[in-house]
């Protein structure tokens, strides 16, 4: 059975591994592999998921028995508002269309509802399957954007939200 836990900064480097594993499938045929590998870096350095949780992002690990699925990043109160911020949910492949992700949007959904905010938040690349499973989750498209990200790069993005129950 699948167990959700809080992720600690012992367990960095089984991120930084289900990161590396999953960007080149889910991001192969909408980006470059120059691109991801700008993305993996700037984002998945150790340094910067250390500042991340210092930072109040709270991680999530979906195991099984010694067996890691994926990981999901999010925060209460984002930029001091009464959202839930999903940074990220990333699955391994082989995890994939059995239940995981619904099982940390359960997971964030119930702490957002004792957190007392109103809604989930995220972004998604425009063109990721993971929209589709997103909207069958009730979220809803509510901003289209390009974000320049560097090096020439640009993230074209969707946000989506949830409203929840509190």
């Amino acid at each position: 059975m699948v167990k959700i836990t809080l992720a600690t900064i012992n367990d960095v480097l089984i991120i930084q591994e289900i990161a590396y594993k999953t960007w080149p499938v889910t991001y192969g045929e909408i980006l470059s592999v120059e691109q991801i590998d700008y993305m993996l870096k700037s984002w998945y350095e150790t340094d910067v998921l250390l500042k991340n949780m210092a930072d109040g992002q709270l991680f999530l690990l979906a195991t099984e028995g010694d067996s890691c699925h994926g990981f999901a990043v999010y925060e209460h109160h984002y930029s001091k508002g009464n959202k839930t911020r999903i940074h990220k949910i990333y699955i391994l492949p082989e995890g994939q269309g059995k239940g995981i992700g619904k099982l940390f949007l359960d997971y964030i959904t119930k702490t957002a509802q004792e957190e007392t905010t109103t809604c989930l938040n995220l972004n998604v690349n425009k063109f990721n399957k993971a929209v589709l499973f997103y909207k069958k989750m009730g979220f809803e498209i509510v901003d289209e954007f390009d974000t320049e990200i560097g090096n020439g790069y640009l993230m074209e993005d969707y946000m989506m939200e949830k409203k929840i129950a509190i």
